[in-house]
C-alpha cells in the first residue's frame, strides 16, 4: 500500500509548449510497474486550454469544477460540466480547456506506453477554440 499525502507534490504551472493561457497542474499519481496509469488534477483559468495532442492508450477526464470545452479532430467543440466523464480513445487528436468566461478543473488519467503518455501537437487557435 502507498499513501500519497495531499500537498506532498508541488503544483506546477502548465508549460507554454503544451498550453495556452494560465494552467496549474497538481500531480496525483505516477505509473508504477506493472501498472501504466498516471493522473493529475489540472485547473484551467478562463480561456486556457491544452494544445492538440494524442495519447497512446487514450485518456479519461473527470470534470470536478466549472465549465469547460473539449473537441476531437473533425468534431464540434462541446461543453463539459462537473461530474462529466470524457473518454478519448488511443491516438485520437483532441484538446480540452476552460470556457471563455469560467475556470474549469478536471482529473486527467492516462497510461504510459513505451515511456510516453502523450504526444503534443500544434496549439489550438482562437478560431478553433471558438468553434
Amino acid at each position: 500500500m502507498k499513501i500519497t499525502r495531499a500537498g506532498s507534490a508541488p503544483s506546477k504551472p502548465g508549460p507554454g509548449e503544451w498550453f495556452t493561457g494560465q494552467v496549474r497542474m497538481d500531480p496525483l499519481f505516477q505509473a508504477e510497474a506493472p501498472g501504466r496509469a498516471a493522473g493529475a488534477h489540472v485547473t484551467f483559468e478562463p480561456g486556457a486550454r491544452t494544445a492538440w495532442h494524442t495519447h497512446p492508450a487514450g485518456q479519461t477526464l473527470i470534470v470536478t469544477f466549472g465549465r469547460g470545452r473539449v473537441q476531437r479532430e473533425g468534431g464540434p467543440v462541446e461543453d463539459i460540466h462537473p461530474g462529466d466523464v470524457v473518454w478519448f480513445p488511443a491516438g485520437e487528436k483532441h484538446w480540452h480547456g476552460a470556457a471563455p468566461d469560467t475556470a474549469m478543473s478536471h482529473i486527467a488519467i492516462q497510461e504510459v506506453v513505451d515511456g510516453s503518455a502523450v504526444t503534443w501537437l500544434d496549439h489550438v487557435t482562437d478560431a478553433e477554440y471558438a468553434g
